[in-house]
């Protein structure tokens, strides 16, 4: 199956606060808030939604290409991508700009403030699926971009009659009504948090169900309570996976993203896809960064089937 994965691809700055935001932040004053956090730790690492859902995907076997736009100081994280069965070929350097940015601040109850910087970003509109990605693919994941490259996504993709995924998270902020409204309408299935939900319901003055209603399909994360799958007239309730150790909860998304999309790939039924998803994410939540875990497809089965039964589904995984 080609997977056409367009999205950020950044590095990402994580640091830990000792304490808790919200001893910090007074709400009668929330309109001139002034804060500054000083933090024990910062680890570079490399992320971006893009190469962090492609990564996922190659761990279970899949070559999934990454569309997007990059800076002068890529060729390293080119080459470690490629190494992970990653297909770059689709990624464009933009000179003289650096790779986007992500600094994220965690706190002791992993609540986030975060801040993203552009950089090349900000070209990634100029690339198409019809140049970049040989005009067609078998399904398209369009993640948090730059707003202008996403809507050229939804569109190429329904002008070229490809399936594609609405994943807008982090960007539901700059994306307007209207665009929302656009991306979700054309989608084969949006795949949102539950807050992220709440703040689409808020700019198109949609209810929940209508939100859902207007998607070919729906998953919405519930964090630790699991996610919520709806696809045609199957629901599942998909239960999150017991976690060794939480570490950092940045990219935990990404890999559950990349391992439902696998499940999908694999044409495995919903609940068992949703369930590999579940599962990636816990490996991401259990180390520092989006790309940091790893494990054989086999040692995946196992884990998997030490959690939940598969009925046998997940032997493709090994062939």
């Amino acid at each position: 199956m080609k997977i056409v994965i367009s999205g950020s691809i950044a590095f990402d700055y994580l640091m830990s606060f000792p304490g808790r935001f919200k001893e910090h932040i007074l709400p009668d004053q929330i309109d001139r808030l002034s804060v500054s956090f000083l933090v024990d730790t910062m680890d570079k690492r490399r992320g971006g939604v893009a190469p962090s859902i492609a990564y996922t995907l190659a761990l279970l076997g899949e070559r999934p290409l990454v569309m997007g736009t990059a800076g002068q100081d890529f060729e390293e994280y080119r080459a470690w991508l490629e190494a992970q069965g990653v297909d770059t070929s689709a990624v464009v350097e933009i000179p003289d700009l650096f790779t986007a940015s992500f600094f994220v601040n965690t706190d002791l109850d992993n609540n986030q403030i975060a801040t993203f910087y552009t950089g090349a970003m900000a070209h990634a509109h100029q690339l198409s699926i019809t140049e970049h990605a040989g005009g067609h693919a078998d399904l398209v994941i369009i993640s948090p971009d730059d707003p202008r490259a996403m809507m050229k996504r939804a569109e190429e993709c329904m002008a070229l009659g490809i399936p594609y995924v609405y994943d807008p998270s982090q960007q539901i902020i700059r994306l307007s009504a209207e665009e929302l409204v656009a991306g979700i309408d054309g989608c084969f299935l949006l795949i949102v948090n539950e807050y992220e939900c709440g703040m689409i319901r808020e700019k198109t003055g949609w209810t929940e169900a209508e939100v859902l209603a207007r998607a070919g399909g729906s998953i919405i994360t519930l964090g630790e309570q699991g996610s919520h799958l709806r696809i045609g007239d199957e629901e599942h309730h998909i239960p999150a996976v017991p976690l060794t150790r939480i570490v950092d909860p940045t990219g935990g998304g990404d890999a559950f993203r990349g391992g439902l999309l696998r499940g999908y790939s694999l044409a495995l039924p919903w609940d068992v896809a949703g369930r590999m998803g579940s599962l990636a994410a816990a490996y991401a939540l259990e180390q520092l960064g989006t790309q940091s875990h790893h494990y054989t497809p086999a040692e995946f089965v196992v884990r998997f089937r030490q959690h939940f039964d598969d009925e046998g589904a997940l032997d493709a995984l090994l062939a």
